[in-house]
């Protein structure tokens, strides 16, 4: 047996990233750690982790976004490493810095390269740096509004204004019209500086129609670098991913080939550590503009997973601990092979604009199969909080071809349900079966272009459903109670054993 990269591993984060990165851990023979905020107490990844730690109240700043109690409860659990997952800490260069000054390995990228390529304006000038294609704009270095304007006409509408800093499409404002730009703009950067506490702001030109593809990367530290091939993310709500896959049905070996080396010759440039995605838009004709680095392991890497064939979460730890790139992933395999398919179930009202919503789940019924896997952070009487990201699950299914795993995705959310809140998973299906979608005909304003999937008109739940749901707590209560008189040696079979006489519980009249 191996030896134990190391002994024990804290997981600065919550929900199904915690509860896949502790698997990864434990099967790797280390001993994990979870962290918890007081809403969490009773959550999945408590439970499944070999210790945990409690950091404070719910609010993100008092638990999760604490970089000293994070570090304390590492030294306290004697863990030897920390994986951040993703969101909260996971792109702070701060906290990279700081676990590394507490003699600890960050299970990422440097500080340094979270620096450089966290801010849009430094990584576009790398990535020029590097020979990547980049999208036309202007980096809004010491820039006024008017010299913003200026450079709105030389670029040309449609075009985006977005924050330097961050991600997510927070700050981000697409524009049509010159007399829509002052507005847009003061909007787009008071966002910016509430979500990131960054007013920077940069220009580009807005690529129209244009896919969202993304390279993962792998790189050693020292100018070694190699990539995993590409996910097709085109299909977005607000700037945020609704379905991913890999491959892309537009992208052959020569493309990949390309898009592979320019995110290569990136993540050379700056020495790149660990996991990352080199993101870029896609125009109709094939031509590819650099878009962002996220210095992370991004929540749709199971499908790169599924169709290489490699751990990304363990080779993550592995490389950290000494092992080398070729080590982990050997040349020739890393050809992808097969499809995969990912769906992410939110806790959101479709029919209410997509309102985040929270509360107990009562009914977790995941689908099964050989090809499917679930990755979620709850169970069957979790509390789903309004504290946290809405995202309960991925259901990531995978098959020979993209057929095969459209049929499979649509099995696997029908065989399915989450419930105690509204959820998006009927949303998911209606967007699986659209023609488009089922043709491969994808682009980054896919929902927009096919408004019916938005405009959704849900019909009434069936009277029989109705009804079962009705009797349902009173079968429950009858089990309950034919339970309750075996077990007291009472004949369930004589008499009346739901009778309230039987029970001495305060019963009284008109009660439930």
């Amino acid at each position: 047996m191996r030896q134990p990269p190391f002994r024990r591993i804290l997981v600065a984060n919550r929900g199904e990233i915690a509860c896949r990165i502790i698997r990864g851990i434990q099967e790797l023979g280390c001993s994990a750690v979870a962290v918890y905020s007081d809403v969490d107490a009773e959550a999945l990844h408590v439970q499944s982790a070999d210790d945990a730690i409690l950091l404070g109240a719910a609010p993100p700043a008092e638990s999760y976004l604490d970089i000293d109690k994070i570090l304390a409860a590492a030294k306290e659990s004697g863990s030897e490493a920390i994986h951040p997952g993703y969101g909260f800490l996971s792109e702070n260069a701060e906290f990279s810095r700081a676990v590394e000054d507490a003699g600890l390995v960050f299970l990422g990228p440097t500080a340094k390269a979270m620096e450089e390529m966290g801010g849009k304006r430094r990584a576009k000038e790398i990535a020029a740096e590097a020979g990547v294609p980049g999208v036309p704009g202007f980096d809004g270095r010491d820039a006024d509004e008017a010299r913003f304007k200026a450079e709105a006409e030389r670029i040309g509408y449609p075009l985006l204004i977005k924050a330097s800093a961050g991600g997510g499409g927070r700050g981000m404002r697409l524009v049509h019209e010159a007399s829509d730009f002052a507005e847009a703009f003061r909007a787009g950067q008071r966002e910016a500086v509430g979500a990131f506490g960054d007013g920077t702001m940069i220009l580009e030109k807005y690529v129209h129609p244009s896919r969202h593809i993304e390279v993962q990367i792998f790189g050693d530290g020292e100018g070694g670098a190699i990539a995993l091939g590409e996910r097709e993310c085109s299909v977005q709500r607000r700037h945020q991913k609704v379905l991913e896959e890999s491959p892309s049905p537009v992208v052959d070996k020569d493309l990949r080939r390309r898009m592979e080396e320019a995110a290569i010759s990136l993540a050379k440039t700056i020495r790149y550590r660990n996991a990352g995605t080199v993101e870029f838009l896609l125009d109709e004709n094939q031509d590819f503009y650099f878009l962002e680095a996220n210095t992370r392991l991004q929540v749709e890497h199971p499908v790169t997973e599924l169709v290489t064939g490699f751990d990304l979460v363990q080779s993550q730890i592995l490389l950290a601990a000494g092992a080398s790139l070729e080590e982990l992933f050997p040349a020739d395999q890393r050809e992808p092979h097969g499809w995969a398919l990912e769906a992410r179930i939110c806790a959101e009202d479709p029919d209410r604009d997509f309102l985040p919503a929270s509360g107990l789940l009562e009914v977790c019924e995941l689908p099964q199969g050989p090809w499917i896997r679930v990755d979620t952070g709850f169970g069957p009487g979790s509390t789903v909080p309004v504290f946290y990201d809405s995202l309960i699950a991925k259901v990531i299914v995978q098959g020979k071809d993209r057929d095969s795993c459209l049929s499979r995705m649509e099995m696997a959310l029908e065989h399915s349900a989450w419930l105690g809140f509204p959820t998006n998973v009927d949303f998911l299906l209606d967007v699986i079966r659209h023609p488009a979608f089922r043709a491969g005909d994808l682009r980054t304003d896919f929902l927009e272009t096919h408004p019916e999937l938005l405009n959704r008109d849900s019909e009434p739940a069936p009277e029989a459903a109705l009804l079962a749901a009705a009797l349902a707590p009173c079968f429950q209560a009858c089990s309950t109670a034919v339970g309750k008189t075996s077990e007291s040696g009472t004949n369930g079979e004589a008499g009346d054993p739901y009778s309230p006489w039987k029970d001495h519980d305060g019963f009284r009249l008109a009660g439930s």
